[in-house]
């Protein structure tokens, strides 16, 4: 499968990004955008963009623990 890439100088303001993570989880990552026919940066910027629309009121995956609260904030749930 052609894995579907911008077209070159397309992106507003490009920022290299270096993580390092376990390999399976690479290889995993990297299969699932081959599977959608896209680049992993692609992928990674749709993934993080569907993060970012779905927070929690702390700023946080709505699956994600909830943190130990901060000095002064009390340990209550929001809804």
């Amino acid at each position: 499968m052609v894995v579907q890439r911008l077209p070159r100088n397309t992106r507003v303001k490009p920022a290299r990004l270096s993580l390092v993570v376990e390999e399976d989880v690479k290889v995993w990552f990297h299969q699932l955008a081959e599977h959608a026919g896209v680049s992993d940066a692609a992928l990674f910027e749709q993934v993080a963009r569907h993060l970012r629309d779905n927070l929690t009121d702390r700023g946080l995956p709505t699956w994600w623990p909830a943190p130990t609260p901060n000095d002064g904030e009390l340990d209550i749930d929001a809804a």
